[in-house]
């Protein structure tokens, strides 16, 4: 039962900057790229690197991500030995064990690494697009010799202050975290990629545990601890496509990435797979005076109007005479006759009545979260606004 690495999947988040995309849905479960979940890229890049035993950590809405991973089979991960183990908080004999923070969720299943007894565990977010080699990384990591090891992208400097950034001496050894800071001194920002050895992580949860002032998380908490007390925190240089999808726009930003002539985060690639779960829909329709450019149009979808730079999930509709220019539509949408949509996310199951037209502001570069809120939003002022007029 030894392994070298384990891998633990941070799963758990809500999303609340995501809106509604995550009111019923745990983050890592939204769609992406036309027939992917966010996991599926974590996922596939642990089955990639080699890595063959993960816990992933669900505490947020999981009954569709649950369902989702199932057994593990679509990411060759159902294994006798090792393979994908959902891990939900689980009840005591005096209460449930929330997960209070990311180091509180590994920390609660340690007893799932001991099994193990790895030499080396590798901590995930499950909320980030990008394809990496892990063993690359533990290779480092084993050669420097490290307490834990931490992969860095570097981001421009205008948007350093919305990440954790580290900051290195000459070697590539962390000196210092600063989480989201004002004035940074540099750019080089965590991805939420850690490796640690077995017996340092073990040591620092339990530390981290007892401190009655600890948020238990691995940002704000464990990684300041380990750099105080000298522990040896190498950074990892990742050069890549790597996508933090925490916002409506970022998310709709990483799925137009796609579209581009020469995509940096090619999914055609055979030598770097993503899977997914086959969502087993007809192939699509395309009818005789439907357009379609510059698009990903994924099966069981039928398509009677004009679609240019888009992104349509499996089963979407699109009626006579409508036109949709760089939208994301996600699965089973309904999208009626005579409509314009342009800059748009189009939530799962949507149905838009005919002649509805959603256009954003190009002044303000905004992307909108088509909801039935929004709908009913732009109704009213539609309404108030014909009254003025004719008061006028």
């Amino acid at each position: 039962m030894k392994k070298k690495c384990v891998a633990m999947l941070l799963a758990g988040g809500k999303g609340s900057r995501l809106s509604s995309l995550t009111k019923n849905l745990a983050k890592p479960a939204v769609p992406f790229g036309g027939k992917y979940r966010i996991i599926d890229f974590t996922l596939s890049n642990c089955t990639n690197s080699g890595i063959d035993t993960v816990g992933v950590l669900t505490q947020y809405q999981p009954l569709v991500l649950h369902s989702y991973i199932g057994i593990g089979s679509a990411w060759d991960l159902d294994r006798k030995n090792g393979g994908v183990t959902v891990l939900p908080p689980y009840a005591e004999s005096s209460e449930v064990k929330w997960y209070k923070g990311t180091a509180s969720a590994i920390y609660q299943n340690l007893n799932y690494l001991e099994q193990y007894d790895p030499e080396y565990v590798l901590i995930l977010s499950g909320d980030h697009i990008y394809k990496m080699d892990y063993s690359k990384m533990l290779d480092y990591h084993v050669e420097r010799n490290a307490d834990v090891s931490i992969s860095v992208i570097e981001v421009p400097w205008e948007e350093a202050n919305r990440f954790g950034i580290m900051n290195t001496n000459e070697q590539m050894e962390v000196v210092e975290f600063d989480e989201k800071p004002q004035n940074p001194k540099n750019n080089l920002a965590s991805m939420g990629v850690y490796i640690f050895k077995w017996s340092v992580l073990q040591e620092y949860l339990e530390m981290d545990e007892r401190n009655p002032y600890s948020s238990n998380d691995f940002g704000k908490d464990v990684i300041p601890l380990l750099i105080e007390e000298k522990k040896k925190l190498v950074a990892y240089p990742y050069k890549g496509y790597w996508k933090d999808v925490g916002t409506v726009k970022s998310l709709w930003e990483a799925n137009m990435d796609l579209l581009k002539d020469d995509p940096e985060l090619n999914l055609f690639s055979q030598d770097w797979r993503i899977y997914s779960v086959n969502p087993n829909q007809p192939p699509q329709f395309i009818s005789a005076e439907a357009e379609v450019t510059d698009s990903l149009v994924n099966e069981g979808c039928v398509v009677y109007g004009t679609v240019q730079h888009s992104v349509l999930f499996q089963g979407v509709t699109v009626g006579k005479d409508t036109f949709l220019k760089k939208c994301v539509v996600m699965p089973d949408a309904v999208i009626g006759n005579n409509v314009y949509i342009e800059n748009a996310i189009v939530p799962s199951g949507m149905t838009i009545e005919d002649g509805t037209v959603i256009r954003s502001n190009p002044e303000l570069e905004e992307v909108l979260l088509v909801t039935p809120d929004y709908i009913r939003q732009q109704q009213v002022a539609a309404r108030d606004a014909e009254v003025t007029e004719k008061r006028t």
